[in-house]
């Protein structure tokens, strides 16, 4: 076993403490979930037995060895202990399997509505009213609205760009110009204002786009979870929510509430100017036919 950076921390203090009662067989075994953790915190012994080219028996003997009852205490062990490891959001793979993981006793839908309700719920505590109308306050007092994200905040950017353009603002989602960035923010000036959606951590890009922002005195709101929370310069507004605690579903559905209820702050502060271009749109595709809605 010459991976021992591999080996969650629980688990290599267990090899340790038992070194001297493991056998070959115990030591094949623990090569494999020592190889792939995750994948081993979810199969069965004798899944993990066939891998290891041991007999089915061998799992048992090694989970007795090591302190357990079973094997099926054993795994349960290994799966808390991904859990709990899943802070490492780099790894889809982690995250993937520790949402499995917590989803074999209640069902994955339940657990995947569980995940979101209470995501949302703490939102309740962690936004307040203010926070919303900063936002809503700068949006409306600008003169065109950059909005950016990438990875999956790109789809939420995207959707908000489209919303605030049918409401009567001038704005570019920046996630679909990628090819033509230098000239979409060579025009930015002090009046405008940058909205940034960062998920788990700011990419550089996202960074670069930032210090611009800077550079010409636009105001930045930024919308992350708790784990992008930290940007350089720091934006003049930014709210920072948790979209599901380790090995939980990571909501989309929290940050697209928060950016709903900012535009929906924003119709209710512009006199008028957001419900009328609302209308003005409906009538527009009323009158444009098909075709036209189509684009």
């Amino acid at each position: 076993m010459d991976r021992q950076d591999a080996i969650p921390q629980a688990l290599g203090d267990l090899i340790s403490r038992h070194s001297s009662r493991l056998t070959d067989a115990d030591t094949r075994l623990l090569d494999v979930l020592i190889q792939d953790p995750i994948r081993g915190a979810m199969e069965n012994g004798k899944d993990v037995s066939s891998r290891a080219g041991v007999h089915p028996a061998s799992a048992v003997r090694l989970a007795r060895r090591l302190g357990f009852k079973g094997y099926p205490e054993f795994r349960s062990f290994l799966q808390a202990s991904l859990i709990e490891g899943s802070g490492d959001f780099e790894s889809p793979a982690a995250r993937m399997a520790a949402r499995l993981v917590r989803a074999e006793e209640g069902g994955l839908l339940a657990s995947v509505l569980d995940s979101e309700i209470t995501a949302l719920n703490n939102v309740r505590t962690s936004v307040s009213d203010a926070d919303i109308r900063a936002f809503s306050t700068s949006l409306r007092d600008s003169r065109r609205i950059y909005v950016f994200g990438r990875g999956h905040s790109a789809s939420l950017s995207a959707l908000t760009a489209l919303r605030l353009t049918r409401s009567g603002y001038e704005a570019c989602d920046l996630g679909s110009q990628m090819h033509q960035l230098p000239e979409a923010l060579s025009t930015m000036s002090e009046n405008d204002v940058v909205w940034l959606f960062a998920f788990r951590r700011p990419s550089s890009l996202m960074g670069e786009v930032r210090s611009i922002a800077a550079e010409r005195g636009a105001r930045v709101l930024a919308l992350t979870d708790l784990h992008a929370a930290r940007m350089d310069p720091a934006p003049d507004h930014q709210i920072s929510i948790s979209r599901g605690d380790p090995g939980e579903s990571q909501s989309l559905v929290v940050p697209m509430t928060i950016a709903n209820a900012v535009i929906l702050d924003l119709a209710a502060i512009d006199d008028g100017r957001s419900l009328r271009a609302l209308g003005d749109f409906k009538a527009f595709r009323a009158k444009a036919g098909l075709a036209a809605q189509l684009l």
